[in-house]
């Protein structure tokens, strides 16, 4: 039975997108990820290098997308008709509302039972927690030797080689050599490893590089054997996988200490370059001498504090000093501002003696002019220019009176201009 009217139309309406959302998202919570195998039909490739195609069976079929970074790892070329076994996540694509397959990974039909069995003994162990991170440990900072297990004629080892001789040329490397495919693989790696736990314990190797290039699920199928993970687990150092290429993932990735998406990728991350070692050195030598100037600075701080604290003598001394300095200075400009002040008050008796003196001199000025003018009102002189002459006796006397001249007797008149020789020609007439 259907639930009541009243029910369905009381309930939120969904939108288009929305409802495609919740539906989506259902199908990644139950059933992503996700294998199917089945024939491919109306395979092709876009110009964008993305892979569209069919994926279908005598009971149905389902739309399904390969991006371009997932058709660039394929190891073969899809065709119409091939059985093909994929990985992937269901998703609705919201703009048809179609549900599709998103494929991360194909694999050739006859795959499949070995994908099943990975992912049955990768569920297994990851119960058992040989995956956990808490197990996995750091890699050393500079390893005294590094331990290598792959084939001697595999490309891997000189991808190593030529990583490690051009980062790290004074670190030993111990090869133990396995066949990394086929079916004696496994245990052959098992034992390479054992073999240089033994120099690990004994202090001559600090970490294991577990290596091998790319290649299909069968040719790293060596690398999913349970006895191998369980031997990677007991490793005395750590272990770094690198197997594969980037896309590539296996038994022995998740067990080991770290998983490196290359050989190359493995060596590079237990050798770090000369040039960061040596900016980690520079690093340090910065922080060792700010550490150190700070030290200074405090040490010189607490001197300061414990000095002013003692109150030595010499910093006494040169309190005294200062306060004297300070005294003279101000005895200086005292002095000089009384010098100023008595300077100013000399200028000004200076100045009212002045005025004084002028006031004085004028006064005797005017006297001497006015005796002056008395004086030169009885100038002789003056009287000659008035018609009148001076009459002098040969001894230099003036002759005042009549009487006293004789006849005969030489005289000198005295005009105003010059004199003139004179003689007394009769007894003179007196009045």
């Amino acid at each position: 039975m259907g639930e009541p009217a009243s029910l369905v139309g009381s309930r939120q309406p969904w939108s288009v997108g929305a409802l495609c959302r919740a539906v989506a998202d259902a199908l990644d919570a139950r059933f992503n990820p996700v294998a199917v195998r089945g024939e491919i039909s109306g395979f092709s490739r876009a110009a964008s290098g993305h892979c569209y195609f069919t994926l279908k069976d005598r009971q149905g079929q389902v739309r399904c997308a390969m991006f371009r970074r997932a058709a660039s790892l394929l190891d073969f070329t899809p065709r119409e008709g091939d059985e093909v076994q994929v990985q992937g996540r269901l998703d609705v694509y919201d703009a048809r509302g179609d549900l599709q397959l998103i494929v991360e990974s194909m694999a050739r039909a006859g795959q499949g039972t070995l994908f099943e069995q990975f992912l049955r003994l990768k569920e297994r162990l990851q119960a058992e927690g040989l995956f956990e991170s808490s197990r996995k440990r750091n890699l050393p900072l500079l390893p005294r030797a590094i331990g290598l297990v792959t084939s001697p004629g595999a490309a891997a080892l000189h991808d190593v080689a030529t990583c490690l001789s051009r980062r790290l040329p004074h670190i030993p490397v111990v090869l133990a050599p396995a066949p990394v495919q086929g079916a004696q693989a496994p245990a052959e790696l098992c034992r390479a490893l054992v073999a240089l736990y033994d120099r690990a314990l004994a202090g001559e190797i600090d970490v294991i590089l577990l290596v091998r290039g790319g290649g299909s699920l069968e040719d790293l199928w060596a690398f999913n054997d349970e006895q191998l993970a369980r031997t990677i687990v007991r490793s005395p150092v750590p272990v770094i996988c690198g197997v594969g290429h980037e896309t590539d993932f296996t038994i022995a990735d998740f067990c080991a200490d770290l998983r490196a998406p290359t050989p190359t990728a493995a060596a590079e991350l237990v050798a770090a370059s000369r040039e960061s070692w040596l900016g980690a050195l520079d690093g340090l030598r910065d922080r060792l001498e700010q550490a150190a100037q700070r030290q200074l600075d405090t040490a010189s701080q607490r001197l300061d504090a414990a000095a002013s604290h003692l109150g030595r003598p010499s910093g006494r001394i040169g309190l005294q000093q200062l306060r004297l300095s300070r005294l003279a200075q101000r005895l200086r400009s005292a002095t000089q501002a009384r010098l100023a002040q008595a300077r100013q008050r000399l200028e000004g008796v200076q100045a009212r003696r002045v005025q004084s003196s002028t006031a004085a001199l004028g006064l005797q000025r005017q006297a001497i002019e006015r005796a002056e003018l008395r004086l030169a009102l009885l100038d002789p002189r003056l009287v000659l220019q008035r018609g009148y002459a001076m009459l002098t006796q040969p001894d230099g006397t003036l002759l005042t009176h009549a009487a006293q001249a004789k006849p005969g007797q030489a005289l000198t008149a005295q005009l105003a201009d010059g004199r003139i020789d004179l003689e007394v020609a009769a007894e003179p007439r007196l009045l």
